[in-house]
């Protein structure tokens, strides 16, 4: 008798277009509540705290289930709330650096939120997808 195969891995190009119309849902949601909350007085770090916590709870949900189309496993999850450690802490650090910058260098505040946002929304997104792809949903 033959041994049950696992199911084979999706092809890195339809998992790097998935991971990124994942990720365009998900910044819509972080780049949203950023800029609803700055709105409403909260300062701009923990503004940007508590929208990556959503834009990354959002992509987790849907890449586990669709990009990766991976099973529910509690080893995955600590994995995923690790990396995400790591990437809140490139994300929201380079934010802090970027978007005072930029408003001195600008004079805009709306070019220093777009900038910095985009600056460090694509440095954590490469992080992200590196390591998920090559680690965590191998």
């Amino acid at each position: 008798m033959s041994e049950p195969q696992a199911p084979a891995r999706a092809p890195l190009a339809r998992q790097l277009t998935r991971f990124v119309i994942s990720g365009g849902i998900s910044a819509v949601v972080d780049f949203g509540l950023l800029n609803l909350l700055m709105a409403v007085g909260l300062g701009p770090s923990l503004a940007k705290a508590l929208s990556f916590i959503a834009g990354t709870t959002t992509a987790y949900l849907i890449n586990r289930r669709w990009t990766f189309e991976a099973d529910p496993s509690k080893r995955r999850f600590a994995a995923v709330v690790a990396l995400y450690g790591l990437t809140f802490a490139v994300q929201v650090g380079l934010w802090t650096l970027c978007y005072p910058w930029l408003l001195a260098t600008t004079g805009s505040d709306a070019w220093a939120r777009i900038g910095g946002f985009v600056i460090a929304q694509g440095v954590a997104t490469t992080v992200n997808f590196v390591v998920q792809r090559s680690l965590i949903f191998r």
